[in-house]
């Protein structure tokens, strides 16, 4: 059985507010009364009770992160570095702040407004795109909740995101710029008004600029994950799609695409040419290097933690969204080719 603060003060023989005392180092206490109790709580290797520390003093210090997971067991952020990229920033600029994070890649049947009133989280960072039901149930917690790449647009949250129809327009713009004509396009799972259909209107957009007919037969959904783009890549292969291009809506698509296409003896940019989203670091070291839309990762996480940082020393701090800019990086997984080409 885990040891309490009454049991240290037992075996120490002294009060359990002197035992908080040694522990917060908030009064002063004589030298061997400090030992006895340090001497106690390395005899019962007691842990301090964070979560009653932090309700004593009316804050935990602790943030809570919620990122995707898509089925139950799944470990959806180890599968992607996106998210490791985002939460590594959350975590720096949360720590240099005072705080802790607390990650929790659940599905979206658990309850998280049950885990933020267990741990006395001070604010959330949720990450990505959930049901409904989902942001009701927050909004009950009356914790200050930022959100990341969600188009929620319910005004009880802060939002930092970039436009994603508008970045996947740039990249299929970018391919038709360079003569292509039959695009597939790789895309995570389609949820109405989530990132990935935004993703899709703006290939669609795209298309309907340059006067190309839209073919469903072309769009390839899955997951975000690389072995998703071995698949994809696959399954262009074992249709016969007559494409020459291909739009994957994130970097770990198009590199999984890239594998899938070599084990196939399919060159990129040579017999086909692919362009990512995101801007992974891993990116610019594949070969050929890949073309991609550039989004600030980082910044994302930056952001959400300094916005939910003066959401809580503001507790009526009116509601605000961010918009990240995007760029295009052109590397050498594009061929230039002539229309009637392919």
């Amino acid at each position: 059985m885990r040891a309490t603060l009454k049991d240290v003060a037992q075996r120490a023989g002294v009060s359990s507010a002197t035992v908080s005392y040694v522990l917060n180092g908030k009064q002063s206490v004589s030298e061997k009364t400090k030992q006895w109790v340090l001497e106690a709580v390395r005899q019962l290797d007691y842990v301090p009770d964070l979560n009653a520390r932090g309700l004593s003093m009316r804050d935990s210090k602790l943030i809570g992160v919620v990122v995707p997971q898509t089925e139950p067991g799944e470990r959806l952020m180890f599968q992607n570095t996106f998210y490791s990229e985002v939460l590594g920033s959350i975590e720096y600029y949360a720590r240099q702040n005072g705080y802790h994070i607390l990650i929790s890649a659940t599905d979206a049947n658990e309850s998280y407004l049950t885990l933020a009133k267990q741990r006395n989280l001070d604010g959330i960072i949720v990450i990505g795109m959930y049901p409904n039901e989902f942001y009701q149930q927050m909004k009950e917690s009356q914790i200050p909740i930022v959100l990341i790449d969600s188009y929620c647009n319910d005004y009880y949250y802060h939002n930092i995101r970039i436009d994603d129809a508008y970045g996947s327009y740039l990249a299929t713009r970018y391919i038709l710029q360079n003569g292509h004509r039959e695009i597939a396009f790789l895309v995570g799972r389609l949820q109405e008004n989530g990132v990935m259909k935004k993703r899709l209107a703006g290939y669609q957009k795209a298309l309907a600029e340059f006067g190309v007919p839209y073919q469903p037969d072309y769009v390839l959904e899955g997951q975000i994950d690389y072995e998703s783009g071995v698949q994809h890549a696959r399954a262009i292969v074992e249709r016969h799609l007559p494409v020459t291009a291909a739009v994957a809506t994130a970097d770990i698509l198009a590199i999984g695409a890239m594998k899938g296409f070599y084990e196939l003896g399919l060159r990129i940019p040579d017999d086909l040419s692919i362009i990512g989203f995101d801007d992974l670091e891993i990116s610019r070291y594949m070969t050929p290097g890949l073309t991609t839309i550039k989004q600030q990762i980082s910044l994302k996480g930056q952001r959400a933690v300094e916005l939910l940082l003066k959401n809580i020393a503001q507790p009526g701090l009116t509601k605000q969204e961010e918009i990240l800019t995007l760029e295009l990086v052109e590397r050498e997984s594009v061929r230039k080719i002539k229309e009637k080409e392919g």
